[in-house]
């Protein structure tokens, strides 16, 4: 039986490059958007709007059983949350996941919001720190991939980063990281191998080197990682009902070295943190 390799080639790569950029810009129009009084359908339609003007389609859209441009989950709903003509109220939590199709390649990313909220200002803090610990730990782990030999060293940096802020305000226990839901391979497709793990793992995992492409993506709870999944059946929502945070960018690893293919600048602002600069994938 024929198995495609999960490593591309130069070319390949550079075919990655316009998909993930149409998929930035497709949450570069929702995030503004992200404010009270607005439903989860209009931002599904922004950046869906976004997508087909630069001639590309949803690949969320292409998963069976699904219907829409991109995921919305809001405070205890961690990810895979639908759209739908739930209004967003001050304070909220918003996490927007988005990926785009074009000429056969594909882009995957989400980010995170707080809606501002004067009459609970605690509240806000609380849920804009899981935020960004949810994006550190995400940059934490595309810093190593730049560096690292084997996938289960991206998790455990992830991890390491999780442990590094100390506990949760609202649990007083650490973050919870979410292990049935992981990040993967991308490229023909918006999932492809290898599992790409949010924690240490046993297993090394497949190798880290050039033509290696990876959506990485921590899910992260202010209290327990277990989850359920709602009824609609795809909606994944914290147990306890603390929140949940989702960020995520698509990298591609070549033999230069590291670029965010779903980040305008490739990841050099969130890359400089940990010292790591991304170079331009080569004509």
């Amino acid at each position: 039986m024929f198995r495609r390799s999960i490593y591309k080639t130069p070319a390949q790569l550079r075919s990655m490059v316009e998909p993930g950029l149409i998929t930035a810009a497709a949450l570069d129009a929702v995030r503004p958007l992200i404010t009270p009084g607005v439903t989860t359908l209009e931002l599904d339609a922004a950046a869906n709007r976004t997508i087909l003007d630069r001639g590309a389609e949803s690949n969320f859209q292409l998963v069976r059983g699904y219907h829409h441009t991109i995921c919305v989950s809001v405070n205890e709903q961690v990810v895979h949350g639908i759209p739908g003509e739930r209004v967003l109220v001050p304070g909220d939590i918003v996490s927007v996941d988005c990926g785009a199709q074009f000429q056969g390649w594909n882009g995957d990313s989400a980010v995170t919001v707080v809606v501002p909220d004067p009459e609970r200002p605690e509240l806000v803090a609380q849920r804009e720190e899981l935020s960004r610990v949810t994006e550190g730990s995400m940059w934490a782990g595309i810093a190593a991939m730049a560096s690292v030999s084997s996938i289960d060293e991206i998790g455990a940096a992830i991890q390491e980063y999780i442990e590094a802020q100390g506990p949760s305000a609202v649990s007083g226990a650490p973050y919870g990281i979410l292990r049935e839901y992981v990040g993967h391979g991308i490229g023909r497709k918006m999932h492809e191998a290898p599992s790409v793990f949010n924690y240490r793992t046993p297993d090394r995992g497949a190798d880290v080197k050039p033509g290696l492409v990876l959506a990485i993506e921590p899910m992260v709870t202010a209290g327990g990682e277990a989850t359920y999944v709602e009824d609609d059946d795809w909606t994944v929502t914290t147990v306890d009902g603390t929140d949940g945070s989702h960020w995520e960018h698509s990298v591609a690893l070549h033999d230069g070295g590291i670029w965010v293919l779903t980040a305008p600048d490739g990841g050099r602002a969130g890359l400089a943190p940990f010292g790591v600069e991304p170079r331009e994938i080569g004509k």
